[in-house]
């Protein structure tokens, strides 16, 4: 049962809530931002590919372990007007090469990725000197009662959302792992509810 779950209904699950109109008006404020080689971290079931900027991207290398959203991908794959290649893993092991990335991407996905430490370290060792690293990722709220429910809530939302964390602080995460965060805009997303909608979006380049 737990298989066919994390294979099935997971999958189409997340496909349906990030696809969103809400999602996509967030989508639009940071992706355009992206620029060169592209490494996206969580990359899913494409649905950032229409918001790259197709004059400054030449190429997306989209990173993620769910086979059955990189079947949900594949329309958006072949429309995209750049070359869009996806690797079946997850972010703390790339198989490419030093400084090969002009940016390295992250939406809604750092909230999942196992060994968060790990994914950063990926992140510095491919991007280029000068490449920038651009986020948009929920966690933990700077609001205390929403924050306490996060903490409670946390082990028993894990389970059923493919491992995804609530209270992750994502700009100190960041931080300590190497990357000096440009800019950055903070807030609840509308709509959404609180213990899931505290986004952090901006930008940041290895220290």
């Amino acid at each position: 049962m737990k298989k066919f779950y994390e294979n099935h209904i997971l999958p189409a699950l997340v496909h349906h809530v990030c696809a969103h109109e809400k999602f996509s008006a967030v989508r639009g404020k940071i992706v355009p931002r992206a620029k060169g080689v592209v490494v996206e971290f969580g990359i899913g079931s494409g649905l950032n590919l229409p918001f790259y900027n197709a004059q400054e991207v030449r190429a997306v290398i989209g990173v993620d372990p769910s086979s059955k959203l990189a079947e949900r991908a594949a329309s958006r794959v072949r429309a995209a007007p750049f070359t869009v290649e996806l690797i079946a893993r997850s972010a703390e092991d790339l198989p490419l090469e030093d400084n090969s990335a002009d940016t390295v991407l992250t939406t809604f996905s750092l909230c999942t990725i196992p060994d968060l430490a790990g994914a950063f370290a990926e992140a510095r060792r491919v991007l280029k000197p000068g490449g920038q690293l651009l986020f948009c990722e929920h966690g933990l709220a700077d609001d205390a009662r929403i924050a306490k429910w996060q903490h409670r809530i946390n082990p028993f939302w894990m389970p059923f959302s493919g491992g995804c964390h609530l209270n992750r602080d994502i700009p100190a995460l960041t931080r300590e792992s190497g990357f000096r965060i440009t800019d950055m805009e903070t807030g609840f997303m509308d709509g959404a509810p609180g213990i899931g909608g505290f986004l952090f979006r901006g930008g940041a380049k290895a220290r």
